[in-house]
Order: structure tokens, then C-alpha cells, then sequence
């Protein structure tokens, strides 16, 4: 699991990094000894981008890592080195931002080992200033907890324990934390949220964190912590329900965007808000076929108990939309739908702030961390229709599912502003400073616009 052990503040050595972009490589090799050159090809280095070296001296001991980088942008070719041996390493020269390729290293040499025995040390980074220490360090701790909750098996990541995260959050910045549990969902009016985990043993329960000074804008932040999705009597099939501990990536999403909000003191009144359920399968399991109750007042019937996010996530963003937020984001796992679509690296983006739409893009561009609008389009609204309750859970017809269920949670939220992500939350293969595993996705990009929209 994620420590602070990889960015350093001081070290006795540190052995060099030297970026060099790509186009540049003849240049900057014709200034190299005649060993370095003999070195470097005799080695088969081809000086692709993201591609390493360590260059020696005479003696044999190395006294420097060469990288390739394709340009000015390209600050997660750096996540590559988390493959360098163990030891001190520090930037020399860079041509891209110290931050940026120190938060790219450290994302790199990520690993979660909770369960292994052998836990083998990685590169530690030297970065001596600490202003640029501490942004790299805020923002990898959020990203990484958001990673080590996702990667948590569902036995030891349950409502209880996503509680325990929210709760020790909370004690590190002050902030106000309470949750409601089990029947008192009822009580309280959360009639959704009890009805998908009721079945559990682990009892459902709505989390909710308050920091800030309530005089500044209201931001609320809401994500979907359905701790393992077995599909419920709609039961999915072994291989769709394999990776299902990820269910709650949405919950880990929206925790690792409050964590960093308030370790930078974003001049916003926060709200965190995360309905935590298992979705399981018992005696008192909610049925396709059931009209259950919300706490905006609409009825819905069940066409399927696989489409849980969404119920749950109703009664979250009603209680969201209540004290009228500046803005209310929401993150979930949600659909299959938006994974077809755009595939699993690139979240889906659904507002309805039409100028936010093209903002959010660029910003993911320019981030790197990409984010894609998808549009509510209202001519699908019927397609979540019931004709016995106000609206049903999902369309059964199987297309456009990522639209209809962004049109079901718009349905919760009314005329506040509001940004939903659909989100894969995982990486199913390696890339330079993504290792394969939980992952945060959009976070960098929304957090840039947070900053942009609240920071004075």
C-alpha cells in the first residue's frame, strides 16, 4: 500500500535523472565521452520515449540515468522509472515542470502489497524544495489512497471499513463526520439506499463529511460505494463478477478529490456524501419487479437489481441538492455502456452545464488525464419509463445505457449544477506511471478546474 517513503527531502547521494527529449538525443549525445556513446550502443538503446538507461563510469558504478521523453508535455515517461534499482535519485536539467514529473515517478512506483510478505523497496526521489514537495506529495497521497481502496479485497473493504477511510479523514482535517446505518437509512428517509443493501450482513449506510467555512461556496462531492456487486438476484456470472471489488471506485474517486481539496484548503464549504452498500443476495433481497421509494419522492421500479449504482446514488445526490450546492460531482462505476463506448481509459462526462462540456475536455488534454462529454440527450428519457412507478432503474433494450442512466440521476439532482463520471477505475494494463490495478481517474483534471473555480 501507498507510503510517503518515495518523494525525499534530503539524501547523503542522489544519483542524476537527465531528461532528454526525443529530437534532441543527437545533439545531446555528441556531447557525451566516447563511453557513453560506445555505452549507448552497444546496449541497443534506441532512444524511444519513456525508454531509460543508467550510464556508468569507469569503475563501473552508475553515475547516471539518461530518459527520453517525447516533448515538452510528456511528464509520464517519468512514471517509468519506478523500475530503477533501489537507491536516491534526483532531476537534473529538466525540460518539463519538477512537479509534474516528480508526481508521474512517484504514481509510477505505486505498488499495493498489503498481502505480500515480501515487500521490496523502490527509487526514492530527492526533490529539495519543498513547496514542490509538498504538491507532489498532497497529490499523490490522494490518488494513492484512492488506488489502495479500490485494490482492497470486498472482505476487508466494506461499508464499515469505507466508513473507517471517510472517518480518518475527517480526524486528519477537522471535518465534521456521521453516518446513518442500517434502518435508521429508513428513519431518515434514504428508502433506496436500504433497499439494495439490506441483503448484507454488513449493513448499508449513507457516509457524509462536512469541512470548510460554510460562507464560502458549497461543493459537494458525492461517490458510489457499492463495496462488491454481486449483481444481486439478477445475479452477475463469475467472470463479470471477478473484479467486482471495484465496485466502490466511484466512493474512492470522490474521497481522493476531498482528501486533496482539503490538504490544499480550497476556499469551498465541502461536502463529501458516499452511500455504502453491498449488493448481495439473501432472503430479503430487493427483486426486479419491486417498486421501491427514494428520498426525492419519485417511485421507481426495479427492471434490474444489476443496475444498483444508480438507485443507490439517487438518494445521495437528492440529499446533495437540498442546501443548493454551487456544484455537485458525482463519480461511479456506473455502466458497462460508457466502457463500450469510450473503452476503460477514458471516463465519460456527463453535465448539465453545457459550458463546463468543452472546458473539462481541454483540461483533460492539457492534464493528460483525459475526460470525455457524453450528452444527456432528453429524447431518451422514456426510455426509463415505467408503467407503474414514476420511472424504472434501467432500460432493458441495451443501448445508450450510459445516457439512460445518466438521464436516471439527473433525475435526483433537479436544476442544480452537476457533473456525473462514469468511470472504469482500473487499469487493465500497465502504462507509464498507471501500474496495472485501482486507479483515479479524471481526479487531476477536476481538481484543475476546482482550483480555477474556487481558489480565490
Amino acid at each position: 500500500m501507498h507510503n510517503n517513503s518515495t518523494i525525499v527531502a534530503s539524501a547523503d547521494q542522489a544519483t542524476l535523472i537527465s531528461a532528454v527529449i526525443k529530437e534532441n538525443f543527437n545533439h545531446w549525445i555528441e556531447a557525451q565521452s566516447a563511453m557513453t556513446q560506445n555505452w549507448l550502443k552497444s546496449s541497443g538503446f534506441k532512444a524511444e520515449a519513456g525508454q531509460f538507461q543508467l550510464l556508468m563510469n569507469e569503475q563501473g558504478d552508475v553515475v547516471e540515468v539518461l530518459l527520453i521523453i517525447d516533448n515538452e508535455d510528456d511528464f509520464w515517461s517519468f512514471g517509468n522509472l519506478s523500475r530503477l534499482p533501489e537507491g536516491c535519485y534526483s532531476f537534473n536539467n529538466l525540460p518539463i515542470s519538477e512537479e509534474l514529473a516528480a508526481v508521474a515517478f512517484a504514481l509510477g512506483a505505486y505498488r499495493f502489497d498489503r498481502y505480500q510478505e515480501s515487500k521490496k523497496p523502490g527509487p526514492q526521489l530527492l526533490v529539495a524544495d519543498e513547496l514542490t514537495r509538498n504538491a507532489v506529495n498532497r497529490q499523490v497521497d490522494a490518488l494513492c489512497l484512492g488506488r489502495d481502496l479500490i485494490n482492497t479485497p470486498a472482505e476487508d473493504m466494506g461499508p464499515q471499513d469505507l466508513s473507517d477511510a471517510v472517518g480518518a479523514l475527517a480526524k486528519e482535517f477537522k471535518a465534521e463526520f456521521k453516518e446513518v446505518i442500517g434502518d435508521d437509512l429508513l428513519t431518515e428517509d434514504y428508502p433506496a439506499i436500504h433497499a439494495v443493501g439490506r441483503a448484507s450482513h454488513r449493513a448499508p449506510r449513507l457516509l457524509e463529511l462536512n469541512w470548510g467555512d460554510k460562507s464560502h461556496a458549497k461543493l459537494t462531492i458525492v461517490g458510489k460505494g457499492v463495496c462488491f456487486d454481486s449483481g444481486g438476484l439478477d445475479i452477475k456470472p463469475s467472470s463479470g463478477m471477478l473484479m467486482m471489488k471495484k465496485d466502490m471506485g466511484g466512493s474512492a474517486h470522490a474521497i481522493a478529490l476531498a482528501k486533496w481539496v482539503m490538504s490544499v484548503g480550497l476556499k469551498v464549504s465541502l461536502r463529501l456524501l458516499i452511500p455504502a452498500v453491498d449488493n448481495a443476495i439473501s432472503g430479503n433481497a430487493y427483486r426486479p419487479g419491486d417498486v421501491i421509494a427514494t428520498r426525492k419522492g419519485l417511485s421507481v421500479e426495479i427492471k434490474n437489481t444489476d443496475a444498483e449504482g444508480r438507485v443507490v446514488l439517487g438518494d445521495a445526490l437528492a440529499l446533495a441538492a437540498e442546501d443548493k450546492p454551487a456544484l455537485v460531482i458525482d463519480f461511479a462505476t456506473l455502466t458497462g455502456a460508457a466502457r463500450v463506448a469510450l473503452g476503460t481509459e477514458l471516463p465519460a462526462c456527463f453535465t448539465n452545464q453545457r459550458d463546463i462540456e468543452t472546458e473539462l475536455r481541454e483540461l483533460g488534454e492539457d492534464m493528460a488525464d483525459p475526460v470525455w462529454p457524453m450528452p444527456l440527450f432528453k429524447a431518451y428519457r422514456n426510455k426509463i419509463d415505467s408503467q407503474i412507478a414514476d420511472l424504472s432503474n434501467c432500460d432493458l433494450g441495451g443501448y445508450g445505457g450510459a445516457i439512460t442512466a445518466a438521464l436516471y440521476l439527473e433525475e435526483f439532482v433537479g436544476d442544480c449544477p452537476w457533473i456525473h463520471f462514469d468511470v472504469m477505475g482500473y487499469n487493465k494494463r500497465a502504462l507509464p506511471g498507471r501500474p496495472e490495478g485501482g486507479e483515479i481517474m479524471g481526479v487531476r483534471t477536476v481538481f484543475a478546474y476546482l482550483e480555477q473555480q474556487f481558489s480565490v
